[in-house]
């Protein structure tokens, strides 16, 4: 292994059971040392591959003052601390480390955690060098159905650009209605996976009962009412790519499986005898701030860090509102051509309306209320556009209305929906054929709304 690993921890008898498990592990432990001045002498001297770094340090310089220093000169490092509090994350999530350990440590943990900070380093080091590679002939990106020019998405255009070519672990975080699921897309249509899969998996629509089953497959007679055999979702994706959305709600018994998918390249069907090898790449999704998950138990802070190498915020739309005008003519375009319809402006009036209103639902807000209201406008100028809430909020108002809710814009969405389809789900003509999406995922929203399908096509 060959790894150099320095120790910087005031305590002595930690500092020496790190040593001995590093050791045993194949590490060369290169020092212990117990303060700032200490450990700047030995990273000068011995330049070791990663520092295990004890946050609290006797003395007034911490240990997020040397992580500071680290970070400069490119050296990867895990912090240590006797607690997880807020205070102490947020510190230390400034310096970006590649990894957190809470006291007392278990052997299993350290390793772990050594393992996914060389591979976080690795990935680092070969998207800093191909950004660096690109910054020398950088050129303008549009991508399929991302619609915008603004900074905010320029800049993920420039993300999107440095890391689809690699098969680096991506993370898409922001709000629901943002397009995290576009920008999937177009990593896995921009990468050397294009020609295979991409599978895309809801972590919140599936019940918990299913969704190992659906994930890694089953053999027949694996549980009650597997007559046959079962290819889950990695496994259908070989050679391609797996799009795991809203992974903040996967039940925490399935992160453990999923960390050693990562890990190991390799699944288990349900009722299986051996372990399958597969070759995929993980992009994630969520509008979870997983961080706090963590904090709070319900996210695995080993998974966090194996799934976080390369995040890609997307903007809320109220950041991007010089996109809103493209947008607006961009789905106009094509709900005019889906219901063949003759619609060619949107009067002055009626985008102001549209650039003062604060959209807490997003792009998809935005979609569903230019989609209504092209079906319901009679000439060929729309004039004016009906906002959830009151009036449309000043431009130089708060960004945060008092409107409706997200969820009340989606039930009322779907039930337009399901009442154009006459309550219709699947199939031609259906609810999910119009709202372009699985109808497991409709049937699953349908029921974690509340709607009822008989009140609301009747």
């Amino acid at each position: 292994m060959n790894k150099k690993i320095l120790i910087v921890e005031d305590g002595i008898v930690e500092a020496n059971n790190l040593r001995i498990i590093m050791e045993n592990a194949g590490y060369v432990v290169s020092g212990l040392v117990d303060s700032y001045e200490r450990a700047l002498t030995a990273v000068e001297h011995d330049r070791p591959d990663l520092v295990l770094l004890d946050i609290f340090l006797a003395g007034p310089k911490t240990g997020i003052d040397i992580a500071r220093v680290l970070k400069e000169k490119n050296i990867a490092f895990i912090y240590l601390s006797a607690n997880s509090n807020k205070e102490t994350l947020e510190l230390a999530k400034v310096t970006e480390p590649y990894g957190f350990l809470v006291k007392p440590f278990r052997k299993k943990d350290i390793l772990i955690a050594l393992e996914i900070a060389n591979y976080l380093h690795e990935q680092k080091q070969t998207i800093r060098n191909r950004e660096t590679f690109l910054a020398t002939f950088e050129k303008p990106s549009t991508f399929p159905g991302i619609i915008g020019s603004s900074p905010q998405l320029l800049k993920v255009f420039h993300l999107v650009k440095v890391v689809a070519p690699t098969d680096t672990t991506v993370l898409i975080l922001g709000e629901s209605g943002t397009g995290k699921e576009g920008i999937a897309e177009n990593i896995h249509s921009a990468s050397s996976r294009k020609s295979r899969p991409l599978i895309k998996v809801n972590c919140a629509a599936l019940p918990a009962s299913l969704i190992e089953s659906e994930l890694f497959g089953h053999e027949r007679s694996a549980f009650t009412g597997a007559t046959e055999q079962r290819i889950g979702k990695f496994e259908q994706a070989n050679k391609g790519t797996v799009f795991l959305d809203e992974i903040g709600d996967m039940p925490i018994d399935l992160q453990v499986k999923l960390l050693r998918v990562l890990q190991e390249k390799e699944i288990e069907r349900l009722g299986g005898k051996g372990s399958i090898k597969i070759d995929i790449r993980i992009i994630a999704a969520t509008n979870r701030d997983l961080e706090k998950e963590v904090m709070e138990g319900r996210f695995r802070m080993d998974l966090y860090y194996r799934i976080n190498v390369f995040p890609i915020r997307m903007p809320p739309l109220r950041d991007r509102k010089k996109d809103i005008p493209a947008l607006v003519g961009y789905f106009i375009d094509r709900f005019c051509k889906q219901n063949n319809l003759g619609i060619k402006q949107v009067s002055p009036k009626a985008m102001d309306s549209l650039l003062s209103y604060g959209w807490p639902g997003n792009i998809r807000e935005l979609q569903y209320l230019v989609e209504r209201t092209v079906l319901l406008t009679p000439g060929d100028t729309i004039n004016g556009f009906t906002l959830p809430g009151a009036a449309a909020i000043p431009a130089q108002a708060s960004a945060t209305p008092v409107t409706k809710t997200i969820r009340e814009i989606e039930v009322e969405h779907i039930k337009g929906v399901l009442q154009r389809c006459n309550g219709k789900i699947y199939g031609p003509g259906g609810a999910a054929e119009m709202l372009k999406i699985p109808y497991t995922t409709l049937i699953s929203r349908i029921k974690k709304l509340g709607i009822e399908i008989e009140k609301t096509y009747r």
